[in-house]
């Protein structure tokens, strides 16, 4: 069943793109929903509305996820107001693309600490109440650049690759406790990123892909909403590509 009423679940990064999607998507199943943001004020504002007019209950929260103690101190929040923490989705995710001898130290620390410590720093506050109830479902964001890698975005493939490793190693660690660890990755996704790269590009991207098409931020939510749903209760420590058969 893909019913998650009366769920908790927690998603870092919500405000747009593929977080937005899920978050909705989560909400119109049941699911009472909190979410991080760092900048977008009024689309996080916008979301907050979207998520209660489905009779559900939100929690929007300002918050770097690349910072450690923060991220402790908002799944402490969320346990507070709720009471339990079901599912964490783990989206929160930049780029600061260029060829690896242009690219700066900042460049390579920034993206390194949003898209992969901040995975770190949210399932190290998570695992601990998820243990307690002897339930959870962990979802990380990876990326088809994880996984096959792509020129000019050697810290956004190095941050994706080792959310991969993490979460693999994740599920041996919390199996035995019946939490489930997995994660997606995305290939060339309609989102905010890829909208602003030039339409020539786009296009050049979208004929290596076999299907011929970008994909739906919608479509990657409907992958998480399986992995956080006991439709897929003995999936754990996985990667599923949504990527129309890229690679």
């Amino acid at each position: 069943m893909t019913n998650l009423e009366g769920k908790i679940a927690l998603i870092t990064g919500a405000s747009r793109g593929i977080g937005r999607a899920i978050a909705l998507l989560f909400a119109e199943n049941g699911c009472n929903i909190a979410y991080t943001y760092i900048n977008e004020e009024k689309e996080a504002q916008d979301l907050a509305k979207l998520i209660e007019s489905k009779n559900v209950k939100a929690l929007s929260i300002k918050s770097d996820a690349s910072n450690f103690d923060a991220a402790h101190e908002v799944v402490q929040h969320v346990i507070n107001q709720f009471g339990k923490l079901d599912i964490l989705v783990c989206n929160a995710g930049i780029t600061r693309d260029t060829l690896l001898m242009r690219m700066s130290e900042q460049q390579w620390d920034d993206v390194l600490s949003t898209n992969l410590k901040s995975v770190f720093n949210y399932c190290h506050a998570a695992a601990r109440q998820m243990m307690q109830q002897r339930s959870g479902s962990i979802i990380a964001m990876s990326s088809i650049v994880g996984v096959a890698g792509n020129a000019g975005q050697a810290n956004y493939a190095a941050s994706k690759a080792g959310i991969i490793g993490f979460i693999k190693s994740l599920s041996k660690e919390l199996g035995a406790r019946n939490i489930r660890a997995n994660a997606i990755a995305p290939g060339f996704i309609n989102t905010d990123m890829t909208m602003a790269l030039p339409e020539v590009a786009r296009a050049e991207m979208i004929k290596t892909i076999p299907m011929r098409r970008c994909g739906e931020a919608q479509e990657v939510a409907q992958v998480a909403l399986f992995l956080a749903s006991e439709m897929s209760s003995y999936v754990s420590g996985q990667v599923i590509p949504v990527n129309g058969a890229m690679g």
